[in-house]
């Protein structure tokens, strides 16, 4: 809103707001704005939880040491959200589709989460919506976006050929394209690229919702992957630096990168509270908010393959739940002493504190592999 009314509107009055128009400038003061919006709103929210005793439940089997944290504010992910999408609104070019999308999808994600937390909070029990019915909504809301995206391919606004790490020529497509041929089924040669946009959009929000055991431990890794987003969005909308890079050329992406920005700006004013001990945990209305909104860039800038890599720790913690589960089920042992990962550290004597730290060093060094990669090309 304020780009289109200091830049678009005001601009031929007034020169000096051009400075509107550089996505660097509205970057910056998208993280500067969600960052005080999490900061001043924060105690408010924090307060209006604990009048409505929205309190999180431990699970008895957990770490002896989580249990003094029973009845913390939860939820805390509608501050998040909030802190991501008014600076994104203000700041970034409502005219652009993909803005959209990555709003929408972080709000639908929120909102499956919102209805968890809420179900967990009304029965005072560590279990929300069905796994099955959890499931089929986050799956829906994934169709929706990847059709959204197939729409936009057909007008040449986006693409479904994907960017593969070291690799500068080869750009497979995610469709049959023999199908494209048959009038009457060109809607399926998309079907492969709904397919996988599922799965990465599924496993990225369950994945941060499973980091999310321990104070400031999915935010903060949050914040490494948002910023690292922040900078492959740029470059693939920058037509100098994704020429040099040898990217696919993407200008309507460049505008995801005010959305990103606010997502750091937001994530660092989400931790102000949450940093140990906390003193608000973001539920899963925060967490799979997240996970959607990291997946969704990821997919719109074609580099769904280095999100192992920008998203590392969200990775490990989700594939230690897998093991350990299959572990169990094919031969009644376990690998680890608890899932998610963090907890096994915790049960091996570590202090949260120092699981917490050093599993944002472990998200930095991922993040920072998955940069260079652009050049390692």
């Amino acid at each position: 809103m304020l780009y289109w009314l200091l830049y678009q509107k005001l601009y031929p009055y007034f020169h000096p707001f051009r400075i509107f128009r550089y996505l660097t400038f509205r970057t910056v003061f998208a993280s500067l704005t969600a960052l005080l919006i999490g900061l001043l709103i924060g105690p408010f929210v924090i307060e209006k939880l604990r009048e409505f005793q929205i309190g999180q439940y431990i699970r008895e089997e957990g770490p002896e040491s989580h249990r003094k944290k029973s009845g913390t504010p939860t939820m805390g992910g509608v501050l998040i959200a909030i802190a991501i999408l008014l600076p994104t609104l203000l700041w970034s070019d409502l005219g652009n589709p993909l803005v959209w999308i990555v709003v929408l999808s972080t709000l639908a994600f929120g909102a499956i989460g919102f209805a968890d937390d809420y179900i967990k909070v009304v029965k005072r029990r560590n279990l929300g919506l069905r796994a099955r019915a959890k499931t089929l909504l986050q799956v829906a809301v994934s169709c929706a976006i990847a059709i959204a995206l197939v729409v936009l391919e057909q007008f040449r606004l986006f693409s479904t050929s994907m960017t593969v790490p070291f690799v500068k020529s080869w750009h497979p497509t995610m469709t049959w394209p023999w199908l494209g041929a048959v009038t009457h089924l060109s809607w399926l040669a998309f079907l492969p690229f709904v397919a996988f946009v599922v799965l990465v959009l599924v496993g990225s929000s369950n994945a941060v919702n499973l980091t999310d055991g321990l104070d400031g431990l999915a935010i903060g890794c949050t914040i490494i992957s948002a910023g690292a987003l922040t900078m492959l969005t740029y470059v693939s909308g920058h037509v100098v630096f994704a020429d040099y890079l040898e990217l696919q050329r993407m200008p309507m992406v460049g505008e995801l990168t005010v959305f990103c920005g606010a997502m750091v700006g937001a994530s660092i004013g989400f931790l102000w509270y949450n940093a140990h001990p906390a003193e608000i945990f973001m539920g899963d209305v925060g967490s799979l908010a997240l996970g959607g909104a990291i997946a969704t860039v990821a997919v719109i800038i074609r580099q769904e393959l280095l999100l192992p890599f920008i998203g590392g720790i969200f990775v490990l913690e989700a594939l230690s739940v897998m093991l350990q589960v299959g572990s169990y089920k094919l031969r009644k042992k376990r690998i680890f002493k608890m899932a998610p990962l963090h907890h096994h550290f915790e049960l091996l004597g570590w202090k949260e504190s120092k699981v917490i730290a050093r599993f944002w060093i472990a998200a930095l060094v991922f993040a920072l592999f998955a940069l260079t990669t652009l050049k390692l090309r």
